[in-house]
């Protein structure tokens, strides 16, 4: 028999929090811009615009920057990660350790170090944080509810 999961036993990948790809993609950005530059060079990346859309209006414009996309991409995390906090196994218990991992990394950057003090990261940082509220409060209310039963 293969090492694939059954339905009934969920993968390790399951305890992988979701929004270390955002976080991920911000240091990036941060370090690389750092390197090429100062500090100011990410946040200038981050707020620049990427691209642009015409909107319906008369005369209006819709500037994306890479700083909203990366915002864009956290949020649909979170959203994922918000559906896997519903589970109370093992697993969920380790996404949850490590959700609190990522949120204490995301704190020490936006606290400490220059380019990580922008808008677009203080918003991963909330995103993180919500994670692991969120994540925590499930599944005591979901243990609580079984403990009942």
């Amino acid at each position: 028999m293969s090492g694939a999961p059954t339905p009934s036993q969920p993968s390790m990948w399951t305890a992988f929090p979701l929004l270390v790809i955002p976080v991920v993609a911000y240091n990036l950005i941060a370090f690389f811009s750092m390197f090429g530059g100062s500090a100011d060079a990410a946040y200038n990346y981050l707020h620049g615009v990427w691209f642009s859309v015409p909107m319906p209006a008369p005369g209006s414009t819709w500037k994306v920057g890479v700083g909203d996309v990366i915002t864009l991409i956290g949020l649909i995390m979170l959203f994922f990660e918000l559906l896997k906090s519903t589970s109370s196994d093992k697993v969920a218990i380790i996404n949850h350790a490590l959700s609190m991992v990522l949120f204490i990394v995301c704190l020490v950057q936006f606290l400490l170090l220059k380019p990580f003090a922008t808008s677009v990261f203080f918003m991963l940082t909330a995103m993180t944080l919500l994670d692991v509220l969120a994540g925590f409060i499930v599944t005591t209310i979901s243990a609580r509810r079984d403990f009942e039963f």
